[in-house]
C-alpha cells in the first residue's frame, strides 16, 4: 500500500475518533472542576470531575441545547446542574436533600425530613436555614439541593429548588485532584490554571493521589 494511501487512512481514522470523543464528551459525559469549597469534604478545590448525563440529560456539542431524559435524582445523591436564577453561569455541584413533595426543616443543626431527622455523615458543620421560610415543601418536579459544607454553600435555602429540568448529571469519578489556588479552577482564568497544571509536573507533591479515581 502506497505510503500516501496509509496516511490518509490514518487521518481518517483519527478524524473518527475525535469526532467520536466530541460526541461523546457532549452528549454521554462530560469533565468538571471544582471551583469552590462548597461540597468539601466531599469534594474539594481542584478536584477534576468525569460527569455521568446518561438518563439524566441530552445536549447537543458546542450549543447550550439540552433536554431531561428518564432518570430522577435519588435522595443524598450528588447531582451537577444550571443554576435555575443564573443558567449562563458555570453548573453547579450540590447534593440532594427534598425530592418533590417533601416538606424541609431545618433545625438544632439538622436537616429533617416529612418531621424525620435526616442521618448525614458527609456534612462539614451544623445546618442552619438561613433565608430559607421553613417548613418549606418541595414543588413537584423540583429538587431541594444543599452544599455538604453547610456553613459556606449558596445552595436552595437562598435561591429555592432546583427544577428537574436543569439537571444535567452527576459525577462518577475523579480523575485528578491538584492543591492549587482556588482561583486557578475560576471560568476564564486559562494563565492560573496553566500554571497550575505545569506545576504539577514540576512538583509531584500538589496532586492529591489519594483522591484519584475516587467512584460516586
Amino acid at each position: 500500500m502506497p505510503v500516501g494511501t496509509k496516511i490518509q487512512r490514518e487521518i481518517i481514522a483519527w478524524f473518527w475518533v475525535g469526532l467520536a470523543f466530541l460526541l461523546i464528551n457532549g452528549t454521554i459525559g462530560q469533565a468538571r472542576v471544582i471551583p469552590s469549597g462548597s461540597m468539601e469534604n466531599t469534594l474539594l478545590i481542584g478536584d477534576h470531575l468525569i460527569m455521568s448525563r446518561v438518563g439524566y440529560d441530552a445536549g447537543v456539542p458546542f450549543t447550550s441545547w439540552h433536554m431531561p431524559l428518564w432518570r430522577n435524582p435519588k435522595r443524598q445523591q450528588v447531582v451537577i446542574f444550571k443554576p435555575p436564577f443564573a443558567p449562563d453561569t458555570p453548573d453547579y455541584v450540590k447534593r440532594v436533600i427534598g425530592l418533590p413533595g417533601d416538606s424541609i426543616d431545618i433545625h438544632d443543626g439538622a436537616v429533617w425530613i416529612n418531621g424525620q431527622k435526616l442521618n448525614e455523615k458527609y456534612t462539614n458543620g451544623t445546618s442552619e436555614p438561613y433565608e430559607l421560610h421553613t417548613p418549606y415543601k418541595v414543588p413537584d418536579d423540583c429538587y431541594f439541593v444543599m452544599g455538604d459544607n453547610r456553613g459556606n454553600s449558596y445552595d436552595s435555602r437562598f435561591w429555592g429548588c432546583v427544577p428537574r429540568k436543569d439537571i444535567i448529571g452527576t459525577p462518577v469519578m475523579i480523575y485528578m485532584s491538584l492543591d492549587a489556588p482556588s482561583d486557578a479552577w475560576e471560568p476564564g482564568q486559562i494563565r492560573e490554571r496553566f500554571f497550575a497544571y505545569a506545576n504539577a509536573i514540576l512538583h509531584p507533591g500538589t496532586v492529591r493521589w489519594r483522591r484519584l479515581f475516587h467512584t460516586f
